[in-house]
């Protein structure tokens, strides 16, 4: 898979989610270090940056969404924490498309 980058909002998933079934059937774990991406394959690795402060965190994708429009992703609270988007709620990132796992 090429890579590829974006920029765009992000926001992170509710703790009330805590092991509703994804969308590539996994249980949504607020632990992981997973996203959801509306078009990019399942077990797509990808690096978040937050731009407000270029803190950094690399997730797999195992969801659809977001569903609210201007938002690109949506992270687990793991992820979310990692670049300390908790407090912000919302803030611009930058995708960047590292891998899918099964294109090793």
């Amino acid at each position: 898979m090429a890579q590829t980058t974006s920029t765009g909002k992000a926001s992170y998933y509710s703790d009330s989610l805590q092991g509703a079934p994804t969308a590539s059937g996994s249980l949504y774990n607020k632990e992981a270090l997973t996203a959801a991406h509306l078009t990019l394959p399942f077990n797509t690795l990808v690096r978040v940056t937050n731009l407000s402060n270029d803190k950094s965190v690399v997730v797999v994708i195992n969801d659809r969404g977001p569903y609210t429009k201007r938002r690109i992703i949506d992270l687990s609270r793991a992820a979310a924490e990692e670049i300390d988007l908790i407090d912000q709620g919302v803030s611009k990132v930058k995708l960047e498309v590292i891998e899918n796992y099964f294109s090793r």
